[in-house]
């Protein structure tokens, strides 16, 4: 006999999130049926829907099978009595950030609209405090070079900690998620190492080879690889450039090989992220919902992109403003870099980390 405590605050909370009616869900198990990424034993959504339900928060976060599914939709688009599983596991996963965040204010600050505000002054007083320390906070005389704003030593020092640190503190909520996933056992043992496992699978995240088994929104596939390797190209772009201000090789030329490849990168992310924003504006009136964490997610993104083809622009055309937006544009950095395993692009780590467990587990 299992001994049901239901956390009914915890069932509105995903209500609320997800707009959806969680008492009309009458277990039919079409959801789990017309879902092409679902395993065969023990399938999703449906046991997620009834865990949901009963507000069963411990059968939810740590579920592997709530990152196993890629909210194509089908299982939406055919529920007789449109409770949108879909969105249901995708209230989940939010719950997940904040669940692991470390520390916990951080899951708060990035998951409150309320808290926005507070969430960007924490990287312009810091950016602020940096270059007052480097002893640049003036507008420098001259042709526009960002290294006289922001030297570059202390610009790449203080970054590269900064982010060191963030990720490290966010590792501790990583691992406990690594080590809740285990609490679900399909195949009895796990068969394989973390390494191991993620070997296997690298290829399915990397060539986003579920995607293609969904049948209601095909071209999230193409969306999501365009924003993917476009985010990281302009990493590879980045570390680049930090070579190039080490080395004395910066600035970049407009024809310099990375320079070229840091433009056709933001094209991707335009590309993806315009083809994003179009569905979730089209579908604001139908049967998908998106939240406040998706909206920051691709804002965000947004700017950082727009931001840095800007900026690139006043330092050839030697704006006058060119340097109040290359702190626009390290703020916009700063935010999706060092808040990257609190926001919604945590998926990055948290559903490779479930897919890692599920290959370990044999889950098929």
């Amino acid at each position: 006999m299992t001994d049901l405590k239901p956390d009914i605050a915890f069932k509105k909370e995903i209500e609320a999130i997800s707009g959806a009616s969680l008492s009309t869900c009458m277990q039919c198990g079409t959801c789990s049926v017309v879902c092409n990424v679902s395993p065969e034993d023990q399938p999703f959504p449906r046991k997620e829907m009834v865990y949901a339900g009963w507000g069963m928060r411990d059968r939810l976060i740590g579920n592997p099978d709530v990152w196993l599914c890629h909210q194509c939709g089908d299982c939406s688009s055919h529920c007789p009595r449109g409770v949108n599983p879909a969105d249901v596991l995708a209230a989940t996963r939010l719950q997940t950030y904040k669940r692991y965040a470390t520390p916990r204010f951080m899951g708060r600050l990035l998951s409150n609209p309320k808290l926005l505000p507070l969430a960007i002054l924490l990287p312009v007083l810091i950016i602020a405090g940096i270059i007052y320390l480097a002893g640049t906070l003036s507008i420098p005389a001259g042709p526009v070079n960002y290294s006289n704003f922001f030297p570059h030593a202390w610009l790449n020092s203080s970054f590269f900690l900064i982010t060191v640190a963030s990720y490290g503190i966010a590792a501790v909520g990583i691992s406990r998620f690594w080590k809740d996933l285990h609490r679900f056992e399909f195949n009895n043992t796990v068969k394989r190492g973390f390494f191991a496992s993620f070997w296997k699978v690298k290829n399915d995240i990397l060539a986003h080879s579920r995607f293609s088994k969904c049948e209601k929104n095909r071209g999230r596939k193409v969306a999501h690889f365009l924003v993917f390797y476009g985010f990281a190209l302009l990493l590879l772009v980045t570390l680049y450039a930090i070579y190039a201000a080490v080395t004395d090789l910066y600035p970049l030329a407009l024809t310099n090989p990375f320079k070229i490849l840091g433009n056709i990168a933001s094209l991707m992310l335009f590309s993806g992220l315009g083809i994003m924003i179009w569905n979730r504006l089209a579908k604001m009136e139908g049967s998908e919902r998106s939240s406040y964490a998706d909206w920051l997610f691709l804002t965000a993104i947004l700017l950082l992109t727009a931001s840095g083809v800007v900026i690139e622009a006043a330092r050839f055309l030697n704006w006058s403003a060119a340097y109040y937006l290359y702190f626009f544009h390290l703020v916009c950095v700063w935010f999706v870099i060092i808040y990257l395993p609190y926001t919604k692009f945590g998926h990055v780590i948290y559903r490779t980390v479930a897919m890692t467990y599920a290959m370990s587990a044999d889950r098929k």
